[in-house]
């Protein structure tokens, strides 16, 4: 349901829904705002933003330069993964992402917590992609594009060093859920529905092994970090959990990815 890109002066005059996304990357927490919207058949307009850089021009409209974003009409920007969530369950119709039974929701919500949140599996392996580069001098061309990034995301040598071991845990519960659940006979990581989290792991299974370049056209410098493990989190990864993301992918959301205005 994702309509084409717009600009961010062009977008502050439109109505209906704007999300605002990181451009060139299948950043996890952009995708997954994507992919909610799309199942529950919003419209909504693409405006870039640009990872690493000042986004001057989306502070004034927002108040903030990180994305996602989603904003609807005149409401206040919502940048929250939880946030978004409802939103697409508000304006959306059809069958909802949120399971019917309170416990189940509430599993739904704490797994994406993990997946999501700070401190979290994408904020782990952001600190371990961010790694490399602050190791360099800082005067290095990639400290001076990369330093205020990390910053912003509360970079710290410790932080990164005990990432792998948090990533790794996170994806040992998405993996020990997906296993019981089809030994109960669901193909689904809550009950018997799609839900939300499914989406979300789906997204943020980029950040293990990104979709093939024919349907992610991605620079492969990035592709290639994405794609760079750690025996811990190598231990935790089972064929379910890719499996698992293609076949959400193929079945529910848009492909081949839209990455760029």
């Amino acid at each position: 349901m994702s309509g084409g890109w717009t600009t961010i002066e062009k977008a502050r005059r439109q109505p209906g829904l704007r999300l605002v996304v990181t451009a060139g990357v299948p950043g996890p927490w952009g995708e997954s705002a994507k992919g909610v919207l799309h199942v529950r058949g919003v419209p909504f307009a693409k405006v870039p933003q640009h990872g690493g850089g000042p986004n001057d021009d989306l502070v004034d409209w927002t108040g903030e330069s990180n994305a996602p974003q989603a904003i609807y009409e005149d409401e206040r920007a919502r940048s929250g993964w939880s946030e978004i969530i409802m939103l697409a369950e508000r304006l959306g119709q059809g069958d909802s992402l949120l399971p019917e039974d309170a416990a189940d929701r509430a599993q739904m919500f704490g797994l994406i917590h993990e997946l999501a949140s700070e401190g979290g599996f994408g904020w782990s392996r952001r600190l371990m992609l961010l790694a490399p580069i602050m190791s360099l001098p800082e005067d290095h061309p990639a400290r001076a594009t990369f330093g205020a990034m990390a910053m912003r995301y509360g970079f710290d040598a410790g932080l990164a060093e005990a990432a792998p071991a948090r990533a790794a845990l996170v994806v040992g519960l998405i993996r020990d859920q997906l296993r019981s659940q089809h030994e109960a006979g669901s193909e689904f990581l809550i009950g018997d529905h799609l839900s939300a989290l499914d989406v979300y792991w789906a997204a943020f299974a980029a950040l293990i092994q990104p979709l093939p370049e024919d349907v992610c056209d991605m620079p492969a410098g990035l592709r290639a970090s994405y794609a760079t493990m750690h025996p811990l989190l190598d231990a935790a990864v089972d064929p379910i959990l890719l499996e698992h993301r293609d076949r959400i992918y193929e079945q529910y959301l848009e492909m081949p990815l839209d990455l760029a205005p």
